[in-house]
């Protein structure tokens, strides 16, 4: 069995699973049922200057029979005094000393950071996660993706609390700032351990057309929220990889954002994030999804023959490159394998319409299965992509042989000189 045990800068955790900020970490009986479940950490959610919540909370995206691909929440931080958090967060840290429960908090001034990072380190904490990244409600209030969206400001309270700190700090950055490279390092200059990727996402995630009020609806209005779930793990993950691939960015990383099973959480790894945080899919399913997660992990990294989850980290990095250093010369060509065809055409009217026109239907002796036009095929993807029976189109490399080319290198050594351009040459 693979090792799955992690250590991020100091916060152990017997696996590298932990409940996100949020919904599901949000009381001592829910860590509990978490921590029994399986998980190897919570972060507990965010402690701050109690709020009030409005109703209702939560507005959802469904795909076919697929419930909750997106989810979009109203929330904010926790409803619940300060010292009551703090005080289960002591009594469930007794009760699971092997589990990591990091603290996520939120305050507006000097005072209360310092304030709040002495009273969550005497709780027991493990680490601390600075929320910069709640979209809606706190942030009108300059706190949250207020914050996370001025990379100064950012830093400067990340040193009022890494200055004091005796456990780790995590930045929580939002993804609604345009490069995520900014908020990144001014996390690293402002002394933290890691940081937290993504928070949720600002959102409408509908419109009720009867009444004209969003989703989720209030009385008579309603307002955007963050976005979460399945729907953002592409967002997340370009995220995750763009920092983790900046050569001069060095922190830890917490992966989060759709992690849904065991492959989610693998990709995210595979990416450089140590520990992966899960919420919408503990929301959906229950703690339990956790046993599933643990089995599939160790199972993947014993087949690739990984000692520990630790050999996976970063694998996907060195291969996750700017679109200018792609291989121009790679070709692949689309393949139908007739056997499997049902005859559905989907990947004609796709081609057809939305792509290259390299299909063609032969309809002689009542044939219905769809042939590629090699010279006209690009190796988009998209036939393979609506085909319904997987493994029926296949994409195949055409030129395994050839050298490697570059958009970047064309330019570097003034090979590119196009004859039809906007500006006619003379």
């Amino acid at each position: 069995m693979a090792d799955i045990s992690i250590n991020l800068k100091g916060i152990k955790s017997p696996n590298p699973f932990w409940i996100a900020s949020g919904p599901a970490s949000n009381t001592k009986h829910q860590a509990i049922n978490a921590f029994e479940a399986g998980w190897g950490g919570v972060v507990w959610k965010t402690i701050g200057n109690p709020i009030k919540n409005v109703n209702s909370l939560y507005g959802a995206i469904n795909s076919g029979n697929q419930k909750i691909v997106g989810l979009n929440n109203l929330e904010l931080i926790s409803d619940r005094g300060v010292s009551e958090n703090l005080r289960e967060i002591k009594e469930v840290k007794k009760l699971f000393p092997n589990n990591a429960i990091i603290a996520s908090v939120m305050v507006e001034t000097r005072e209360e950071w310092r304030a709040i990072v002495k009273r969550c380190e005497d709780a027991g904490a493990d680490g601390l996660e600075l929320n910069f990244g709640c979209p809606h409600g706190m942030c009108e209030r300059g706190m949250g993706s207020a914050v996370g969206q001025e990379p100064k400001v950012l830093e400067e309270l990340l040193q009022w609390v890494t200055e004091i700190s005796s456990i780790p700090v995590l930045a929580k950055l939002t993804p609604n700032i345009t490069d995520i490279i900014e908020p990144g390092m001014a996390a690293q200059r402002g002394n933290a351990d890691g940081v937290s990727l993504i928070n949720t996402i600002k959102s409408i995630v509908g419109v009720d057309l009867d009444d004209f009020v969003p989703f989720p609806k209030g009385r008579d209005a309603s307002s955007n929220g963050g976005y979460c779930g399945p729907a953002v793990k592409p967002i997340a993950l370009h995220m995750v990889g763009a920092l983790a691939k900046n050569p001069k960015f060095n922190l830890e990383i917490s992966g989060i954002g759709g992690v849904s099973n065991w492959r989610d959480a693998a990709e995210f790894i595979a990416l450089g994030c140590t520990s992966v945080q899960v919420c919408t899919a503990a929301m959906h399913y229950g703690y339990r999804i956790v046993e599933d997660m643990k089995t599939g992990l160790n199972n993947y990294l014993n087949s690739k023959g990984f000692a520990s989850v630790n050999e996976l980290r970063g694998k996907a990095v060195e291969k996750y490159t700017d679109w200018g250093n792609l291989d121009i010369n790679y070709k692949s060509i689309a393949v139908i394998h007739e056997d499997k065809c049902i005859g559905c055409q989907l990947c004609y009217i796709a081609c057809e319409d939305g792509s290259h026109q390299a299909i063609s239907i032969e309809s002689s002796n009542g044939n219905r299965v769809p042939k590629i036009i090699e010279e006209n095929c690009i190796g988009c993807n998209l036939c393979s992509l609506v085909c319904p029976v997987d493994g029926c189109i296949t994409m195949e490399d055409k030129n395994p042989n050839s050298d490697f080319d570059s958009w970047n290198k064309m330019i570097a050594e003034n090979r590119f000189n196009p004859t039809d351009t906007v500006i006619p040459k003379n």
